[in-house]
Formats: structure tokens, C-alpha cells, sequence
């Protein structure tokens, strides 16, 4: 098994893409210290605040300006899981800094073709797999392995394909 990188040296991934980087999200729940607190407070009812994610949000505002993307897949049950609705409320703070994140639904027939776990590719060559001790993110294995990126290549095409903008899948929610 390759080394799983974690840290300054995964986030570094952020900074270190050129053109592209794409996420298939499948989980239901993420294990990340950062957001323990604050998740907990959201679920309580109460403002969580941004302080948490102010990071992630001004890496990214510097780096999509550069003229980067980033865009993620998320699959989503019906009815969403609680973090699942967290991680729709934090969308919008996503969006605002230029990523492109859509929802598809899990029960969508495409989800079957997937890959049951995490990823993110960089620049359409270097694949991120990540890694978890049951809900608790570790980190992500890397892998330019030809067979492996060009599977998650045909993942990533078929996912972007029948993914629902959050404002498509918000507004199908309200029927």
C-alpha cells in the first residue's frame, strides 16, 4: 500500500494542480477534527460560524482565481443524512469562492458504475484516493497508475453528466 499523505502535505495538492481537480464524494458521513465542533453546534440549532472553514475557503478563492478548477460530485440520499445537510449548507460558501459542486442522487442508476470510494484527480494524471478509519479522514493515497486514473476519468464523466446543480437539486427538493 502507498504512503498516505496527510496535512500541509495533502493540502499542498491544492496549490500544486494546474488546470483541474475533480472529487466524487460517496460517503454519508466525514470524520474531520476541524468540523467535529462546529458540526455539533450546527446540529444543535446553532450558528456554527465560518471560523473553521475560512481556510479551505481563502486557498481556494486564491487558487480558482488563478484560473483553476475544482469542481466535486456529491452522492446524495433521500433523505439526506445530517451531515450530508450540513454539507449542503455549507455549499453555498463553496460556491461563492468558485468551486462547482453538484449532487446526484444516490438511488440515479449511473451510481452503480461508480467507484464505491473517495477520490480526487489532479490535472486529469494524478489520482488521490482517499483514506478513512471508519467516519475519520486520514489522508489519500496517490497513484498516477494508467488503468486506475483512466476508471476514474470515466467515473468522473458519468457522474458530472447526470449531476444536478445545487440549485437543481435544491429546488427538486421542494416539489
Amino acid at each position: 500500500m502507498s504512503e498516505i499523505i496527510s496535512g500541509a502535505d495533502f493540502n499542498a495538492l491544492f496549490r500544486k494542480y494546474r488546470h483541474t481537480a475533480w472529487r466524487l464524494e460517496t460517503r454519508t458521513h466525514y470524520g474531520k477534527l476541524n468540523e467535529d465542533r462546529p458540526f455539533q453546534k450546527w446540529l444543535a440549532g446553532e450558528d456554527p460560524g465560518l471560523d473553521w472553514f475560512r481556510p479551505w475557503l481563502s486557498m481556494m478563492r486564491e487558487e480558482l482565481a488563478t484560473g483553476k478548477r475544482m469542481e466535486r460530485v456529491r452522492l446524495i440520499d433521500d433523505p439526506p443524512s445530517d451531515y450530508l445537510r450540513w454539507e449542503l449548507w455549507g455549499t453555498p460558501y463553496n460556491l461563492g469562492v468558485g468551486e462547482d459542486i453538484r449532487y446526484l442522487p444516490r438511488e440515479h442508476p449511473i451510481v452503480e458504475e461508480l467507484p464505491d470510494f473517495d477520490f480526487w484527480v489532479f490535472d486529469s494524471t494524478t489520482v488521490a484516493r482517499l483514506e478513512f478509519d471508519g467516519d475519520r479522514f486520514l489522508g489519500a493515497t496517490l497513484t498516477e497508475e494508467p488503468e486506475l486514473v483512466l476508471a476514474v476519468l470515466r467515473a468522473r464523466d458519468a457522474a458530472w453528466h447526470h449531476a444536478l446543480t445545487f440549485t437543481e437539486y435544491m429546488a427538486s427538493r421542494a416539489v
